[in-house]
């Protein structure tokens, strides 16, 4: 059913803003979400976390007069509910058969439409390069991007299209010309925003080696080879190849301080293989991520910090908030880090996660084979981004 399908519910029933709920459980306060959507979405990516109960009951279950008592009795009646479904109609027409049986409810605004639009940005306290390094985080599917100010300029690295206007506004607020939007390699679990910011006037740059796969933009922007360096205010941004993830998979050491490495490597995993060439061509491609790992990421020196494009439930944050840590400490950590070539390439393809949702299409988009409107493109790349191996069996003990 669409949101405006669904009866007004008679009781009043409050609304909540998606940064208040994330604030909330941010805070570690107890929250209890009951989410509306079908179990099939739910089941696909749903609100989670230490200190939330989240509990699944399917909207129609609302539809008649006589709500099922094995239902209401899954809803907690001593303390407050959030109810939530995919954009809002559904969660407060709930909320409001709840209201009326006197149950503690109130509703997330937008449902998940709007916890896809939490867009967090977190300084860097140990980026030791010039000028000061942002990362932008994205709750709902842990998309992490990187926002480099230095000098009256500025750069964004792994920009979404769905925050064209954010990093125009951030650049403003910073005072800064926004010089350069830079992608790591080309996405599968969301919409790039580089070609966007270009047609607002900012350099788009994409990884050189990424071109042969399809790209079909690339004479329009700045391609970035291997030792290619560009200068943001006073600092430099240098192109390191890491091919693995994808053929074309391409990292920028920002200032000598942090590694962006798109999809290669995070804090709680490593990259997997599959999504470019299928499973027949993920045994290759994981040798090719170690090499990339062993030959130009690890041989940094120790105190270089690692920001990915993504964190999962498993990644722990830093002190400051940000999903970065040391190369030496991720090494230390991480049991992947450490193996021979053989060991490493069994492993990530032993326990690879299910593919993101909707990732054929988003590819296609983000090669410009394939044209989406703005709205198209945010429902496409709703959901969780499993770009990483299996964060459970890659970690030490």
């Amino acid at each position: 059913m669409n949101p405006e399908d669904f009866p007004t519910p008679d009781a009043d029933v409050e609304t909540v803003e998606p940064e208040t709920l994330k604030d909330r459980i941010d805070a570690g306060e107890a929250i209890t979400l009951l989410d509306a959507r079908m179990q099939s979405e739910y089941d696909e990516w749903h609100i989670d976390g230490e200190n939330v109960e989240s509990i699944n009951a399917p909207y129609f279950h609302f539809l008649d007069e006589e709500v099922p008592e094995d239902v209401l009795a899954d809803i907690p009646d001593d303390r407050e509910v959030t109810v939530l479904c995919a954009k809002g109609g559904a969660s407060e027409f709930v909320a409001g058969t709840l209201a009326e049986r006197d149950y503690d409810v109130n509703h997330l605004d937008e449902g998940m439409n709007g916890w896809a639009s939490i867009y967090e940005a977190v300084e860097v306290s140990d980026y030791d390069g010039a000028g000061a390094l942002y990362q932008y985080q994205r709750p709902s599917s842990g998309c992490l991007g990187y926002f480099l100010v230095s000098d009256g300029e500025a750069a964004v690295v792994d920009p979404l299209r769905a925050f064209t206007d954010r990093y125009l506004a951030d650049a403003d607020e910073h005072g800064v010309d926004l010089k350069y939007a830079v992608d790591t390699h080309v996405h599968a679990d969301h919409i790039s925003g580089v070609r966007a910011l270009d047609d607002e006037g900012v350099e788009g740059v994409i990884p050189e080696a990424a071109v042969d796969r399809g790209v079909t933009y690339a004479d329009d922007l700045t391609t970035a080879a291997d030792g290619d360096t560009f200068e943001v205010g006073d600092a430099t941004v240098e192109t390191v190849f890491t091919p693995g993830h994808t053929t074309g998979m391409t990292s920028y050491l920002l200032d000598d301080s942090l590694l962006a490495t798109g999809d290669g490597l995070f804090v709680e995993s490593v990259a997997r293989p599959d999504l470019e060439e299928g499973d027949d061509g993920a045994p290759e491609a994981a040798r090719m991520l170690y090499e990339s790992l062993q030959e130009r990421v690890l041989t940094l020196p120790d105190e270089t910090l690692i920001g990915g494009a993504h964190f999962s439930d498993a990644a722990v944050p830093a002190d400051d908030g940000t999903y970065t840590e040391p190369i030496g400490a991720l090494v230390d950590e991480m049991d992947a880090l450490t193996m021979d070539e053989d060991d490493f390439v069994d492993l990530i393809l032993s326990d690879m996660p299910p593919r993101p949702a909707n990732y054929e299409e988003i590819i296609a988009t983000n090669l410009g084979q394939n044209a989406v409107d703005d709205e198209e493109a945010f429902t496409l790349e709703l959901g969780p981004n499993n770009c990483a191996a299996s964060q459970e069996s890659l970690a030490g003990d």
